[in-house]
Formats: structure tokens, C-alpha cells, sequence
């Protein structure tokens, strides 16, 4: 059965993606932001179902939040996700549609790297001086237009049974306009049962991801927007603290140990957090923050 099923879902995402190129490239220059958005939204939710994946998300959203990722007047939200997969992005946009941060590389992929560009994807390239520099404007620009900005301070991807040290760069723009951070969770089931089968790790290539989601019977992934974390309380709190109470929350709601590990282990990036250029809370937390990104 599955060797007929993957092959039919694989020929229906293949013609997803080819539609979804369609609309982004003809229909979204002529689409204000939030209709963009809504469209996103739309077109990810069909290709959860398409791959066979059901998507259940917890939390108290508005409605216009959850079909935009825009609230107008507001300043924004930074959404911060554990990591697992190339299809978070789409689970996560499948409930509330936002903008994430990749490195540049991922724009390169064949067709998804084209996709995920033209919705509006904010690339960084690493290595460069003033690349940093720059990502953090651009996030802060999309934060106080209201938009929801998402990033996986992990920095790579796991297996789904571990969290690891998050990255607490981006959180600086956030805490600069004063916006709340979202921890988001997010868990895979297959039939009930935690599952692996769309773990991106290792040398995993992209068609083998596929497949083996794809392949899968009974998969389902549950996106839970988390309680906020303030950065405007007046107490000053230093973005690495908002990161580690954020972190503390999806490994409480996940299960998973609280405790940082001390030798996260190391995996390929699919969509790495870019390492923002911010104020330091401390010499020696910067540098281990770009000896973290480094590798």
C-alpha cells in the first residue's frame, strides 16, 4: 500500500509546488501583504494534507492573526520553533503565516528554494561582515509593520526526541520594538506514536525526506502556540534569558529535558536561525552566541 500511496502523494506535491510557483510569481506582485498571506496559509495547509499530514494547533489565536500573521497597530511577534524538518515551515504556516529566517542557501534549492523566496522568505548570508547587521533591519521592519517573524534558534535540525541550546541572536530585534516572543512546539505522530519519519538529519537528502513522509501512514504534526514572553515588562530581561524561558517552555509542553545539553550534537541546517548582530548582554555570551552559529 505504501509503495502506491507515496508515489501518488509525491505526483500530487510535484503539482503543488508547480501551482504554488504560479501564484506567487503572477498572482503575489499584485497582492497587498496580508492577502499574500492568506494565500500562503491556504496553499500550505494543502500541501500538509497532500503529503498525508494532519495539522492540530493549540492556542488562543484571533482570527484576522491567524489568517494574515498581521495585526495592524501592533508591534509584531517573534515565533520561535523547534526544529525538526523542511516542512515546519509549512506546518507552522499552516496555522498562522508567517516570515521565516533561512540562510541564503535555501533559496538556492530546485523549485522549493524558488517557492519559499517568493513568499517572502528573509535570507542571510553567514560569513559575511555586514550581513547580520542587516538581517536585524529587516527584522525589525517586518516586526513593527505587525507581521510575525519566524526563526529556529536551534540553529539545525533534530530528530524530534531533543531540544537543543537555542540561539538567542534574533531575540534582539524583538526586544528592541518591544514585541512578545512566541515559543511554538512542534510534535510529530504517526498513529498516536512519536515519530521520525520526517526528521531531515544526517545526510539525509531532500527526495529522501519526502519520501519517507510521504511513505508515512497516520502522520501528524500538532503546532501549539505557547504562552508569550513579554520583553517590555520594564524589568530589562537580557535576550538570552527571554531565548532560555522560551527553550524551557517547548521542552516542558514537548517533554523533553528542561537542562540545556552540553554537547548539543551535531546536525546538518535546513533553515538555521541567522546570527543577528545585537548588543551584547556580554562579551563572553557573544562569543560563544558566534562560536555556536559558527558551527
Amino acid at each position: 500500500m505504501r509503495l502506491i500511496l507515496a508515489p501518488v502523494r509525491l505526483l500530487g506535491l510535484l503539482l503543488l509546488l508547480a501551482i504554488g510557483l504560479l501564484i506567487a510569481g503572477l498572482v503575489f506582485p499584485w497582492q497587498r501583504q496580508p492577502q499574500r498571506n492568506r494565500i500562503v496559509r491556504g496553499w500550505s495547509r494543502a500541501l500538509m494534507a497532500v503529503c498525508g499530514v494532519r495539522v492540530t494547533v493549540l492556542g488562543d489565536l484571533p482570527e484576522e492573526l491567524a489568517c494574515t500573521g498581521i495585526l495592524a497597530g501592533s508591534n509584531g511577534r517573534l515565533l520561535l520553533v523547534n526544529h525538526v524538518s523542511w516542512i515546519d515551515i509549512f506546518a507552522v504556516d499552516a496555522a498562522l503565516p508567517a516570515r521565516f529566517v533561512a540562510k541564503a542557501e535555501i533559496g538556492k534549492w530546485p523549485v522549493m528554494g524558488a517557492l519559499v523566496t517568493l513568499a517572502g522568505t528573509l535570507y542571510i548570508e553567514r560569513g559575511r561582515r555586514h550581513a547580520v547587521h542587516a538581517m536585524n533591519h529587516r527584522v525589525r521592519d517586518r516586526l513593527r509593520a505587525g507581521e510575525s517573524v519566524a526563526v529556529f534558534p536551534e540553529g539545525t535540525t533534530t530528530d524530534g526526541q531533543s531540544l537543543l541550546s537555542f540561539h538567542s541572536n534574533l531575540v534582539a530585534p524583538a526586544m528592541e520594538v518591544g514585541c512578545d516572543v512566541w515559543p511554538v512546539a512542534l510534535r510529530y505522530t504517526e498513529k498516536g506514536r512519536p515519530s521520525r519519519a520526517t526528521a531531515f538529519i544526517d545526510e539525509m537528502t531532500l527526495v529522501d525526506s519526502m519520501w519517507r513522509i510521504a511513505a508515512a501512514r497516520g502522520l501528524a504534526v500538532e503546532v501549539a502556540f505557547l504562552t508569550p514572553v513579554p520583553t517590555n515588562t520594564g524589568t530589562h530581561p537580557t535576550r538570552h534569558h527571554v531565548a532560555q524561558v522560551a527553550r524551557t517552555a517547548i521542552a516542558q509542553h514537548l517533554g523533553l529535558p528542561a537542562v540545556e545539553p552540553a554537547h548539543p550534537r551535531a546536525q546538518p541546517a535546513v533553515l538555521p536561525v541567522s546570527p543577528a548582530s545585537a548588543p551584547a548582554d556580554s562579551a563572553a555570551a557573544a562569543a560563544s552566541d558566534r562560536a555556536s552559529a559558527a558551527h
